[in-house]
């Protein structure tokens, strides 16, 4: 290593990294999100090429880290695992004309966090643009990456593409995940729907961590009344960005198609008795143990409430796998671009 360091093509390598990190006036990069991401790609790219060419091993990396901490003492990015990342960084995007432009537009620890935990480029898309739109923290894209909310978007069934507003459609859509875990619940697999709400209701912080961040709880059992007549909803949620009151019916068993029937009535005493002005329309989620996806399909065809159809499950793994269900590499790279294209609309 020593003589690597003392070589000529070492030096000049050295000097034209420090070079360019003066260039990009680096007091400010914490200011400019797009100069750090092209600096950071731009070291990537020098390691990468310096290695290939010179055949030199891991170790340059360790050195090239000490030699920049020395030159800008205080600065922090330089650490030999940071440096690794800013190769990795190159590597993955390198030969991905779509995505170079899309990774400057979100902050660097959350462009690590999808490169290293995410390979697929559509998955890798739409997390990037996702993060950006809806100004998703480290944490939250942590979360929606452990969710595997991009799977869960493709298969989420809903009828939102006909009742939601424009306006809100792709936040809908995201809002409702085709599958809940409640494994924290510590359930039996035989339950009866009453113990799964009491459940839920004294996990309360845990069920509105599985659902999503930007819901609040309203109430269970809540009661609706029409002409002296009581019904109840199971539980009554509020999405703070979609301004949306939200019903779930919670059923241990298979969907049903009345099921759908039912809800609609929830959600038109909502609607007319319980939303406040300037709320938008309410939304209902039915959560059943199974579903067929076709009878799903037909039974929310024709409804002109909005709602979703989607399962739970008491055990932490999923009881089937998700790709079995997953449409084409075609139909995926089809949907996304149409939901991508809404999202741009929406701005």
């Amino acid at each position: 290593m020593n003589l690597i360091v003392k070589s000529n093509e070492y030096q000049d390598f050295v000097k034209k990294i420090k070079t360019r990190v003066l260039s990009s006036q680096y007091d400010a990069l914490k200011f400019v999100n797009k100069e750090l991401i092209n600096l950071y790609w731009s070291i990537g790219k020098e390691i990468t090429e310096q290695q290939e060419k010179y055949s030199w091993g891991k170790s340059i990396v360790q050195t090239l880290s000490n030699d920049l901490q020395k030159e800008f003492i205080g600065v922090k990015g330089f650490s030999v695992q940071n440096l690794w990342n800013m190769r990795q960084f190159y590597l993955e995007y390198r030969d991905n004309i779509k995505l170079q432009p899309l990774v400057r537009e979100i902050g660097w620890s959350k462009n690590v966090i999808i490169f290293q935990k995410i390979k697929d480029k559509s998955a890798r898309e739409f997390y990037i643009k996702m993060t950006k739109q809806f100004g998703w923290t480290k944490s939250l894209l942590i979360n929606q990456l452990e969710n595997k909310t991009y799977e869960k978007y493709l298969l989420n069934q809903t009828n939102f593409e006909g009742t939601v507003d424009d306006k809100y459609k792709n936040q809908a859509v995201l809002a409702i995940k085709d599958s809940y875990n409640f494994g924290f619940l510590e359930l039996s697999d035989i339950h009866s729907e009453r113990e799964l709400e009491i459940k839920l209701i004294n996990n309360v912080r845990e069920f509105l961590s599985e659902m999503g961040s930007e819901f609040t709880f309203v109430g269970n059992q809540y009661k609706l009344t029409v002409d002296n007549e009581e019904y109840f909803i199971d539980l009554l949620l509020y999405h703070r960005r979609l301004k949306s009151l939200v019903a779930i019916e919670l059923k241990i068993g298979k969907f049903k198609p009345e099921y759908a029937g039912k809800m609609s009535f929830y959600l038109s005493l909502l609607n007319d008795n319980v939303k406040l002005d300037g709320e938008n329309p309410s939304i209902g989620i039915i959560i059943c143990k199974e579903k067929n996806r076709t009878v799903v399909e037909y039974a929310l065809k024709e409804n002109n409430q909005p709602m979703g159809v989607t399962t739970y499950q008491v055990s932490d793994s999923l009881p089937t796998n998700l790709e079995e269900y997953l449409p084409s590499k075609d139909e995926i790279e089809e949907k996304l671009i149409k939901f991508l294209m809404e999202h741009n609309d929406e701005k």
